[in-house]
């Protein structure tokens, strides 16, 4: 289908951004980089899960709270792996962009089968750092098994 203008392309071109800042944010999450994780958020980058119920605000919380899970899963013999797909991009008149995708973690035991553990939706709100670096300002994520 061809383009209809710079519109579409201007979107097609922020999703590709968005998406590959994903890919290697999720990346460093399962790969255990907590730090490098972090960075991806701005200083006082805010991270909600549950509802409200677990929050982390600024890059420091964001890291310990993330080594954390991730040392109780390396105890438990548990990787994870994130998915994230059906991703959509909005620009917002302030020059952040409003993203929402479905977020699907994979637990795997070692030596075990893979089992879907969690199946979320998650809402950015992503700034950019500079002229090319992508940083989540807000994050709220939603879990479809709670209400």
């Amino acid at each position: 289908m061809p383009h209809t203008g710079t519109a579409s392309l201007d979107t097609e071109r922020l999703y590709s951004e968005v998406s590959h800042f994903y890919a290697r944010q999720m990346q460093a999450l399962d790969d255990g980089r907590t730090e490098e994780w972090a960075e991806t958020f701005t200083e006082d980058g805010v991270f909600v899960l549950h509802g409200g119920h677990d929050r982390a605000v600024g890059r420091a919380s964001l890291a310990a709270s993330s080594a954390k899970a991730r040392a109780a899963l390396a105890e438990q013999g548990i990787r994870h792996r994130h998915w994230l797909g059906m991703l959509t991009v909005e620009p917002r008149p302030d020059g952040s962009v409003a993203a929402r995708c479905y977020a699907l973690v994979v637990a795997t035991p070692l030596g075990g089968t893979p089992v879907l553990h969690r199946s979320t939706v998650c809402e950015d709100v992503l700034v950019r750092d500079g002229v090319a670096v992508w940083l989540v300002k807000h994050r709220q994520v939603s879990r479809d098994d709670l209400s």
